[in-house]
């Protein structure tokens, strides 16, 4: 049985939040989903569908090339989930939790690609 249920979200690091902002709500008119301007994190998309986000980078150093796209799944536990590739040997940062928002956690693939999973917040 697979840790994810389906692909949540790709998300975009921007460094010109307001530009950004502006050409996926008022360009391309991508319905929001959630925005928080504190947090620095916006989703388009419907309800129960994958998002497109993007994400106020902050560094350190220039954001990554191509955007630093980051591919988010979505599962029940991000903490869970995090213990559960690391019994199989998969390389993970810790679990993040933003309170009443989210919980997310990321690992990395055999080249070091980043690939993030979301669930509710704790």
């Amino acid at each position: 049985m697979s840790l994810f249920k389906n692909v949540n979200v790709v998300s975009f690091d921007v460094t010109d939040w307001e530009r950004a902002k502006k050409f996926y709500s008022e360009v391309l008119e991508w319905p929001i989903a959630y925005a928080d301007d504190q947090i620095g994190w916006i989703e388009w998309g419907k309800e129960g569908e994958a998002h497109v986000s993007i994400n106020r980078w902050q560094g350190p150093g220039p954001v990554p090339v191509g955007g630093g796209t980051t591919l988010v799944l979505a599962v029940d536990n991000a903490a869970a989930v995090t213990e559960a590739l690391r019994a199989r040997g998969v390389r993970c940062d810790d679990a993040v939790n933003i309170p009443g928002v989210i919980m997310y956690g990321t690992f990395y693939d055999p080249d070091g690609n980043r690939i993030q999973f979301a669930s509710s917040a704790a």
